[in-house]
């Protein structure tokens, strides 16, 4: 099925971009999304925004040829020397001494009880830099990362699936593996593994038996398994695991990967990573003998469409899912070049709005082509299918960029701790929508109808989130003015408590004027926002603001997993059987003047806008149509 991207009447049907190549992959360091016995997800990739550089374009196909993986930034905190002191190192927690010095290592350590840390000591990968100084011929690297790696082999043996942090690291510590064994064949310059290393190769099998028997399907996890599981077969010459491996990935980009370039993860980041994944994966069945098909470069392609139309206009991709703020990468010759470089580098694109069937709009007054890139505005918008993997109950939530700023943002990623942040970060409560206090489901989402034209976009969203609860937003997106309408309608069986939630950037400073009235600012800034809230079919009740809560949990930013800032939460409320809430989100220069008016046309109400000079009015109809008049 054809991408639905929806473009503007004065743009050209096809979007100009060249073909992706398949070298570019880049690393992320990954954290684990364990909080007890079971896993909740895939390792998160947004930890690490630096890309690291791609690999070379593969050669004429080789038989048996498997390129090492890089450590995904988790062996930098880790040289040599803090090695040699059995001193491991991640994230925010302080160097650990987690060994006695001689490479007997305490695998069940985990000093400040951190799934990830906990994760990453068993994946290995903090070897890195070791096994890298090994290969060039240090014998004391040599040694010691071997008597880490052996360390951990005998201390877990197979099957260690009952410890979760081994059981997740599997594939990332499979490939460490590989990468030693080829550090000990070149830093002793011998071309057949010596026999005080048989040990190397029966982990393996076993690691390949591991990989056999717990696979987790079409989702990122499973690609990187079976990329492990191929990176053995073609390490050992087993052509059956190669062939098993190069099964799954056959089978599991269909699913990964939609044909309109939407992943199967919710989370930009995640989509972000699956396109250096599935990279790689055609690299890893090219350099060992195998012909990856076209498939997984054409839903690559796709892809690269897909997160070039979600690069808001900071050059970021918006926090939708588990994700933090990240960077798109500007993959040279893709249309990823020009989004990832602000315009300056690259084809630009000629589709401003995209929607897609796995539940995404992303939308732009434009590429730069009469503002700079970083001036216009961006959107985002939510709908579609149920809550999985590293989706949050995000639907109906918008994000919002404009006049080189955060305008609207999300709650963001808080790591994957089972604990009352993650709860809140995942909750309707962290997030731009319409919420009801009792309702606690992630249904389907249906996009009813959208209405595309040059100065404006509609799009109105329906679904149910809790028994007997009824759930509308009508979303009208404007440029020059730049702005957004938002009519939020809800209907319960019971009395419920509503509430319209607007995050702003952790930075923002609140005055409330009234019932009606908003204004944030950066103290200093030269841009503001003014909400406002506007009186239609029920009367306005007090605004509330909240800021750095926490019993119950509202008002926080997570930009990263490991920063979590106070940031005020605009509440516009209702209580009843019915809510008809209707917001006015506008960015503007921090003089502007902003002001409106409402009148009466038939059965509409008109809402007359004046922004930064600009006078435009609003039609709301009855049944929740929004249109721009003028």
């Amino acid at each position: 099925m054809p991408a639905r991207h929806l473009r503007t009447s004065s743009t050209p049907a096809r979007l100009a971009v060249a073909l992706l190549g398949t070298a570019a992959v880049f690393a992320t360091a990954l954290i684990v999304p364990w909080g007890g016995s079971t896993p909740e997800a895939a390792p998160d990739p947004t930890r690490e925004r630096t890309a690291e550089p791609p690999t070379a374009p593969p050669g004429p196909a080789r038989v048996n040829t498997y390129t090492c993986t890089p450590y995904s930034g988790i062996a930098r905190p880790n040289p040599v020397a803090n090695l040699l002191k059995d001193t491991y190192t991640w994230g925010t927690t302080p160097s650990t001494k987690v060994g006695d010095g001689t490479g007997n290592i305490d695998w069940r350590a985990n000093p400040a009880k951190n799934p990830s840390w906990y994760m990453w000591l068993h994946s290995l990968r903090w070897l890195g830099q070791g096994i890298n100084a090994a290969a060039k011929g240090d014998q004391a690297a040599l040694q010691r990362v071997s008597a880490i790696a052996r360390d951990w082999v005998t201390d877990n043996p197979y099957s260690w699936k009952s410890d979760v942090g081994a059981y997740e690291s599997t594939m990332h510590r499979t490939n460490v593996l590989i990468c030693l064994r080829q550090a000990v064949l070149s830093g002793l310059h011998v071309g057949k593994l010596p026999l005080t290393y048989a040990w190397l190769d029966k982990t393996l099998l076993d690691h390949a038996r591991f990989l056999q028997e717990n696979w987790s399907g079409d989702w990122n996890h499973g690609t990187d398994e079976s990329l492990a599981l191929f990176g053995i077969g073609c390490t050992l010459g087993r052509a059956d695991l190669k062939q098993l491996a190069a099964g799954r990935l056959t089978s599991a980009i269909k699913t990964s990967i939609d044909t309109q370039g939407s992943t199967n993860e919710q989370s930009t980041a995640y989509a972000q990573f699956n396109y250096a994944l599935w990279g790689r994966a055609i690299d890893v069945l090219q350099q060992c003998g195998v012909d990856p098909g076209t498939t997984i470069m054409a839903r690559r392609r796709e892809l690269a469409k897909w997160l070039a139309l979600a690069t808001n206009s900071l050059g970021n991709l918006p926090q939708l899912g588990d994700s933090e703020v990240v960077r798109t990468v500007p993959v040279t010759g893709t249309v990823l070049e020009y989004a990832g470089t602000l315009g300056k580098q690259g084809i630009r694109p000629t589709q401003r709005v995209g929607i897609f069937d796995a539940g995404y709009i992303f939308g732009r007054t434009g590429w730069g082509e009469t503002r700079a890139f970083t001036q216009e505005s961006t959107y985002s918008i939510r709908f579609g299918p149920a809550q999985k993997l590293h989706g949050h109950n995000d639907h109906t939530s918008v994000t919002y960029t404009s006049h080189g700023r955060d305008i609207l943002v999300d709650g963001g990623h808080a790591g994957y701790k089972m604990d009352g942040w993650r709860s809140w970060a995942k909750s309707q409560f962290a997030h731009n929508e319409l919420v009801v206090q009792s309702a606690s489901g992630h249904p389907e989402t249906k996009l009813v109808r959208s209405a595309i034209k040059p100065t404006s976009e509609f799009y109105e969203l329906n679904d149910s989130p809790g028994a007997g609860i009824d759930r509308t937003r009508g979303v009208l997106m404007l440029k020059d003015p730049d702005l957004m309408v938002v009519l939020d309608r809800g209907t319960s069986e019971a009395d419920e408590n509503y509430s319209t939630l607007w995050h702003l950037p952790a930075d923002q400073k609140v005055v409330v004027s009234g019932n009606d009235w908003v204004v944030a600012r950066k103290p200093g800034d030269t841009v503001k926002t003014t909400l406002l809230q506007i009186p239609f079919q029920q009367a306005t009740t007090p605004i509330e603001v909240v800021s750095g809560q926490q019993d119950p949990i509202q008002g926080w930013h997570y930009r990263t997993i490991d920063q979590r800032l106070a940031a005020p939460v605009v509440k516009f409320n209702r209580t009843g059987r019915s809510a008809s809430i209707l917001s006015v989100i506008a960015p503007t220069r921090s003089n502007a003047v902003v002001s409106y008016t409402t009148s009466r046309q038939g059965t509409r109400q008109m809402v007359n806008l004046k922004v930064d000079g600009v006078t435009t009015t609003i039609g709301i109809s009855a049944d929740g149509t929004l249109e721009r008049i003028n």
